[in-house]
């Protein structure tokens, strides 16, 4: 088996609202919309996709560096972004919730927890420079 693609999805109770965030806020670019009499369903590039797998330790210990205690649940969002900060502010203006101010942890960056109007945690993170 060769996977291709990871594909994340997410139902979201107010479609409209989650679309906006997503598309208009955090800026992914649509790349196919369908509607159907089912419903609706939008496809947005996320850029290059990882799985990220981690215990429950580590997760506890990434809470603590970004937010200060453990919040998140099984699953977080995370979009890595030319500026946390400008990211952050502009994710806050268009609906989202900040856990706490962006931070910079010990692996380097600068890193923003957010939650998603939608309810999703959400890190906006950069990369070190040089990395």
């Amino acid at each position: 088996m060769a996977v291709h693609e990871l594909r994340l999805v997410v139902t979201a109770a107010d479609y409209g609202e989650a679309l906006f965030f997503y598309r208009d806020v955090i800026g992914l670019p649509q790349l196919a919309e369908f509607d159907s009499p089912g419903g609706h369903v939008v496809l947005l590039d996320a850029g290059r996709a990882t799985f990220e797998l981690t215990d429950e330790v580590n997760a506890a210990y990434v809470d603590d560096v970004e937010v200060g205690r453990r919040v998140a649940g099984q699953i977080r969002l995370a979009f890595r972004v030319e500026d946390a900060a400008a990211a952050a502010a502009a994710a806050e203006a268009g609906g989202a919730t900040a856990l706490g101010a962006p931070v910079r942890p010990p692996w380097g960056g600068l890193n923003a927890r957010l939650v998603t109007p939608d309810g999703i945690q959400l890190t906006l993170f950069e990369d070190a420079p040089g990395g």
